[in-house]
């Protein structure tokens, strides 16, 4: 009996390389925001909001006459809260505590220590939530993901070599894996009369990554 002859072919196909691809841009922040408030305490609720409206009223001139245009002042809260002590076990009522917060957009960032100075200056007594970011997020992210698919190309470029592969390995298939924003780095410093409080904005890194298929 003749059997014919079968050649055997590899398939290619399930000969894969999966790695995964990283890649950051470092890039200065051009944005700040920063949180301020206003708190008044008082016996009467009318007189502790109406100390608290003109205490932010002059806190937002300020702002605006440094140049801050009014669409980047947003209130985010306004609370008030009965306050109470307690002597000898017994609650005793000391009055309300009014607070309003806005957030304020900076888009000067070597300006964020004076605006900082002048709305204490003017009637702020709270500041948090200092965060920076960056206007143009896009274009940086765009560039981070043409790193991360050449750190992807290398990678499976070793392998090859490591394995001594015969064939350079080719890219399929190509798929973004989302990340959560990295914190941004600050630091604040006690300020002295003669000087403006300094702001260290730090850096921001845009990261990509990408889990990149390979076959051979």
């Amino acid at each position: 009996m003749i059997y014919p002859y079968m050649h055997h072919q590899v398939n290619r196909s399930s000969r894969k390389i999966i790695v995964i691809g990283n890649g950051e841009v470092a890039v200065e922040p051009d944005i700040a925001t920063v949180q301020l408030e206003v708190v008044t305490e008082n016996e009467q609720l009318s007189a502790a909001q109406q100390e608290n409206a003109t205490a932010m009223n002059n806190v937002i001139q300020s702002l605006l006459r440094l140049g801050v245009p009014r669409e980047n002042i947003q209130t985010v809260s306004y609370t008030i809260f009965p306050k109470y002590d307690y002597v000898n076990g017994e609650q005793i009522f000391r009055g309300y505590e009014v607070t309003n917060a806005i957030s304020v957009k900076i888009t000067e960032i070597q300006q964020v220590g004076s605006i900082i100075d002048t709305a204490v200056e003017n009637g702020a007594n709270r500041v948090s939530n200092i965060q920076f970011s960056v206007e143009d997020t896009e274009r940086y992210k765009q560039e981070a993901i043409v790193r991360a698919l050449r750190n992807a190309q290398m990678k499976a470029r070793t392998i090859a070599t490591a394995l001594q592969l015969p064939v350079e390995p080719q890219p399929v298939k190509i798929v973004e894996e989302q990340q959560a924003g990295q914190p941004v780095p600050f630091q604040t410093f006690a300020k002295s009369e003669q000087m403006t409080t300094p702001i260290e904005s730090g850096q921001i890194i845009i990261s990509a990554t990408v889990r990149v298929e390979f076959q051979y």
